[in-house]
Order: C-alpha cells, then structure tokens, then sequence
C-alpha cells in the first residue's frame, strides 16, 4: 500500500450533570432562548464561577473507563481566543496538566483487536450558539454556554474511516453505559472534530494536517474521512501539499470548505485562572468512583459469550447499546433460549428500531411480551412469518402477542386431517405443477407450498405441510 491514512480524533462530550459547570444554571438541552443562563454563564463582571464537583465524578468515570491515569493535582486554565459566541473572551479549560492522560479504546479493525491511545481527557466549559436568521443577523443564545464538557484526544493512531467509526461507536458505548452522556449528536452532546493527513510510503512525502470541525454524525465523520483521503492523495500525486488549515464538512455539497488557516496552541495563550482554586483527587474518591462503575462493554460481551454460548459477533451487536443488553438479558428470563432470543433482537427487532431511527426505551412493549411472542413460535403455536406478522402490529400497537393472535385467528393449523384435505385440493388444482415436480423441476415444490400457505391465510405448519406435500407428490 502505497499511501497511508493517520487519522486523530478530538470528540467534545457534554456531560449529564443537573446543573452547568461553573454555576446552579440547569443543565437541560432545549428551552426559551436566553432563559438557562445567570451572570456566571453569561461571563459578567465580577460573577465568580465555582466548580462543580458533579463534573470531576463524571469526568473521572470516562477517564477509568478509558483505562486512562487520573491527576492527583490539576486546576484550570483560560484558553483565549476570539469565538463569536464565546460570552467572556476567554474559554475556562485545561492546559498542561489534563485531568485525565493516556488510556486507550480497543476496537476490532480487519486486521483483528488494534488498541488506540488517548493522550488527554480534559474538563471544559461549552460556548453560547449562534443563531443566523434570513435576514442576515446573528443572535446569540446563551443556553449552552457553560454546559459541561470532556474533551478527547486520541492518538493519530487511525488509519482509515472505517476505525475512525469503530473507535467512535466504542467510545459512544462506553459514555452511555457510564451514564455520563446522551451522547446525541444531533443535538449536539458528541460533537466530534478529525485531524487527518496522508504519508506516502514510497517517497516519505506528507501532507500537512488538516482539520475537519464540528461533525455532527458518524455517517458524516466517515464521508468526510474518505473525501479528505482523496484530496491528500491527489496532492502528493500531483507534488503539492496542503496547507495547515481548518475546514468544515459540507453535507449537501459532499466535501470539506476551507474555513481558516490553523492555529497552534501559541494563539490561545493559556494561563492559569486565579478564579478557581486548585483541585487536589483523593485515591479514596478514585477508588470510590472506581467501584461504582457498571459492567462495561467489553466485559459484557465476554460475559454473554460464556453465559449464553453466543458467537463473538452476537455478543458485540447485543453489548454495544446497554438499553439492548439490559433489554436482551430481560428477555433471556422469561424464555430460557438465549440464541433464539439473541436472533430475534438481532433480526426484526433491531431492524426495526435502526429503519425508525428509534432506541429499545421507545418500544411499546416489554422483554415480557418480546418472549411471550418466541414462545408462541418455538411451540408452533403460530409459524416464524406470522411470528414477523405478530412483531409489527406489536411496534404499531404495543398489543400483548397473545391477545393479537388470538384477535386475528392466528393460530397455526398443525391438525393433519385438515392439512391433509387442503394439501389433496390444491394438488387437484395444480395438475402442470405435479407433472414439473415429476419431470425434476424443484420449483414446483415452492410453488405449491405458497398455494397452500395461501389457502391457508399463512397458518399453515410450514415443516409439516412440506413433509406431507413432499409424501403426497412421490405417491401421484
């Protein structure tokens, strides 16, 4: 391979605490404009912010869950640069000394298990939002600023945008099942920003790093990867070189716009802020914070694969949404079938759900009705489509499965006489498809199972009408 990708991550993380960062605002996505604010978050003369202690608990539990190594003694700085919506002219961050450093996040790539390190999880404030009306004004609203947020950098050890997806969707996981974050992008709780430039392997020639802000969807964090991989490439081709700059991804156009050339950590002159006191980490509340973790995604998937005897992959889909776990391991209790379960969630529930764009929270029924649905199949009370069937108007309905059944007159028809009599008819309507059977044509065989199938409204015992079809057509 001739060019190589390296790819780093910055991923900004608002955190779940009840109030902001600084002051008692709440922490609340949404609200009238300019209502969520105070003269703290609004950067006003002589209002002293106060740390809120939430936001280290919440901090530390990404940073253990990251394996990474927690400051016994850090503080907080002011980062200043000028930002539009920025309230005070200055950004209360961290510098030198990070709250959070090392660790790493293992994802699956092609070439099998591949750990990529974290150089820093560091606190942080979040900036008020521009608002721009058709008129051509800008309004500010001053909600966001002074939300809490984790800020974290990865090590450029990515190298394409295929592990740039893993690497995000691990880290997204993990935030959930600490339950530090939403993590919605849509709005705006995991805003994600790519480092990324191209080295070929033949000359040593590099492009310079380019940086890609603000993506605000996984789909668009990988859109832009390949589209930023194919403009590097065709520089070095082409003997030039990018220029060290900022870009923004552009969803309708399909590529990356020049926003500004980039800065270096020079134009934010950090200094201490004297406002804040230093904050000192005890191992006590380390350990503390240690202990109350959940069982993390990793762990988990390990534990479904020795527990329920599922497949590597079964386990991951299952693991990678805790509410999915949580909805899987529900379900387990009430039908003791764990792979059967594991294809149903895996199958038509989660298919659902992903063309809905739904999570399990919103679903109308329960783990309950889920395997009272299972049971009905795995008796044969009812066949595997009309299990489907049942499924759907369960989404639409949140009806129990066996109140619709019984509704719809759904039951499976397993008596053999009667199955008999229908399998006798049809094959007197359908003289051509005995004589294609008799002359090798398999076909024939499907043909005359939907005609049954049909006559039958769907409840036909598939395996048994099959077998006494197959029986019927060898004695003609």
């Amino acid at each position: 391979m001739r060019y190589k990708t390296i790819i780093g991550l910055e991923i900004h993380v608002e955190l779940m605490t009840k109030t902001k960062i600084f002051c008692s605002c709440t922490n609340e996505f949404g609200g009238e404009v300019n209502t969520h604010c105070c003269p703290v978050c609004l950067g006003l003369p002589g209002a002293m912010p106060i740390l809120n202690k939430a936001v280290l608990e919440y901090a530390m539990k990404a940073g253990i869950a990251f394996n990474c190594n927690i400051a016994r003694n850090t503080k907080m700085d002011r980062k200043n640069y000028f930002y539009s919506d920025l309230v005070k002219g200055y950004q209360i961050s961290q510098d030198d000394i990070p709250l959070c450093e090392g660790g790493y996040i293992e994802i699956e790539s092609k070439e099998g298990p591949k750990k990529v390190h974290l150089n820093r999880i560091h606190i942080e404030e979040d900036t008020g939002k521009s608002v721009h009306t058709e008129d051509g004004d800008t309004l500010l609203d001053y909600n966001r600023a002074g939300v809490p947020l984790i800020e974290i950098v990865s090590k450029p050890e990515m190298n394409s945008a295929e592990e740039a997806r893993l690497f995000l969707e691990k880290l997204r996981a993990t935030l959930k099942y600490i339950e530090v974050s939403d993590c919605k992008m849509e709005e705006g709780s995991l805003r994600c920003d790519i480092n990324i430039n191209i080295v070929d392997m033949e000359t040593g020639n590099k492009t310079n790093i380019t940086e890609i802000k603000n993506l605000n969807s996984f789909r668009a964090a990988v859109k832009a990867i390949e589209h930023e991989e194919k403009r590097h490439i065709d520089l070095l081709k082409e003997g030039k070189n990018s220029e060290k700059e900022t870009r923004r991804w552009d969803e309708v156009q399909g590529e990356t716009i020049i926003m500004r050339q980039k800065g270096g950590a020079a134009d934010y002159r950090f200094a201490v802020d004297g406002d804040i006191l230093p904050i000192e980490i005890s191992e006590e509340w380390i350990e503390e914070i240690k202990n109350s973790l959940p069982e993390l995604p990793h762990d988990k998937k390990q534990r479904f694969i020795r527990e329920y005897g599922l497949t590597e992959y079964d386990a991951e889909v299952l693991t990678q949404s805790r509410d999915i776990a949580l909805f899987y391991e529900d379900t387990v209790k009430h039908i003791d079938d764990p792979k059967l379960v594991s294809n149903w969630i895996m199958g038509d529930v989660l298919r659902r759900l992903n063309d809905e764009d739904l999570e399990v929270d919103s679903l109308k029924f329960d783990s309950k009705a889920l395997a009272d649905l299972i049971k009905l199949v795995k008796d044969e009370k009812i066949n595997n489509n009309t299990g489907k069937k049942v499924l759907r108007d369960m989404f639409e309905t949140g009806k129990d499965p066996n109140s619709i059944v019984k509704e719809k007159g759904l039951i499976q028809i397993s008596d053999q006489g009667e199955l008999s009599s229908i399998v006798d008819k049809v094959l007197d309507d359908n003289q051509q498809s005995i004589e294609d059977y008799k002359n090798g044509k398999d076909r024939a065989v499907g043909y005359l199972m939907g005609q049954i199938m049909k006559a039958t409204r769907g409840k036909a015992n598939p395996q048994l009408v099959n077998k006494m079809l197959v029986e019927k057509l060898e004695s003609r």
